[in-house]
């Protein structure tokens, strides 16, 4: 059972680093600062395609990264 979570754990870890090192920047530097501001006084932009899908994705398996961490943790402990 450790084995399996711990392995189930590692996968989720590169599934995660994966997962954020592909969705695309917010602001893009100092221009990204100033029209970041504007952005939020005059409405936030909705993520479409695959940003959302990303974003759900990314959120789903940080869950279960704290979820199997615990897990673990209750296991060895």
């Amino acid at each position: 059972m450790q084995t399996l979570t711990i392995s189930l754990l590692i996968i989720d870890t590169i599934a995660l680093i994966t997962l954020v090192l592909l969705q695309s920047g917010k602001s893009a530097g100092l221009s990204g600062a100033i029209s970041g501001g504007a952005e939020q006084v005059f409405g936030k932009q909705k993520a479409r395609g695959i940003d959302k899908v990303l974003h759900r994705a990314t959120i789903v398996t940080g869950v279960l990264f704290f979820v199997l961490a615990f897990l673990s943790g209750y296991i060895v402990g």
